[in-house]
């Protein structure tokens, strides 16, 4: 059944190509941008108050990624999950670095509380301390497993009555109906900037298109980074070769290559 839901995610993608808006860090706005035109989705980085409202109006969903928090970004990213509120959109926050300084967990907590429809996707590192359990946080960096972060994770499903995608060696999609694991992906992903922040803007995109779990994105990338890896020297043009295959990836490499445990 959950495969259905991923395919059907990513055929509803291509067909309605959703703007997805971005209020992302100065460090994957390309990265991110690019993979959401490779899998059908059309991305706008919009940091303006003045845009906002009319943004959220036609867009499909709001991205908020912290990774370059400071004093004038936190409002606007709070004016933004507002907007998105006002116009039943879904929000997907990343908490990146979330426990590696007071701020960005104070942000994170804030964006969390504020946004009606939210997905949360981190790693595991960054949902133990944005759940208020003390998570080994090295930066933006995890050093916790992904299974370590279950008990954190259900619990920010029931505090902001939320989903939530823990990202890692394998990704775990958590919802108030329980969880499943993803066990794709490969091990050279991590050495490419900003691939966490990837997934965090296509699981926009497949809210967008009313898949708000997280678990289509997750699937997708995971998936897309694997074939991709088998066809790249280094990180360099594996972060090349994810964009074509996201491009490229159709129902058959999907479904084939899917390893999901519910």
């Amino acid at each position: 059944m959950n495969v259905e839901v991923i395919v059907s995610a990513l055929r509803r993608v291509r067909e309605v190509k959703p703007l997805v808006v971005n209020v992302t860090n100065y460090v994957v706005m390309n990265n991110t941008a690019n993979a959401l035109l490779a899998v059908g989705a059309s991305p706008i980085m919009a940091h303006s108050k003045q845009e906002m409202a009319e943004m959220m109006y036609f867009a499909g969903a709001l991205v908020i990624n912290i990774g370059t928090l400071d004093s004038v970004w936190t409002p606007r990213m709070l004016h933004a999950v507002e907007q998105a509120n006002a116009n039943n959109k879904t929000v997907v926050l990343d908490p990146v670095g979330c426990g590696a300084s007071a701020i960005r967990t104070e942000t994170s907590r804030q964006i969390a509380t504020l946004a009606e429809s939210l997905i949360i996707r981190g790693n595991a590192s960054e949902i133990i301390a944005l759940a208020g359990d003390q998570g080994q946080s090295k930066g933006v960096d995890a050093m916790d497993s992904s299974e370590a972060a279950l008990g954190a994770a259900e619990y920010l499903v029931r505090t902001y009555s939320c989903a939530v995608v823990v990202s890692g060696k394998t990704d775990y999609i958590v919802t108030a109906k329980g969880y499943s694991q993803l066990k794709n992906g490969h091990a050279m992903m991590p050495y490419v900037t900003g691939m966490g922040c990837t997934l965090s803007a296509l699981t926009g995109a497949f809210a967008a298109v009313g898949e708000k779990t997280g678990l289509a994105a997750t699937a997708v990338l995971g998936v897309a980074g694997e074939i991709a890896a088998e066809q790249s020297a280094g990180p360099g043009s594996l972060q090349v070769n994810i964009l074509d295959t996201l491009y490229n990836l159709d129902v058959e490499m999907l479904t084939q290559r899917l390893i999901m445990i519910d």
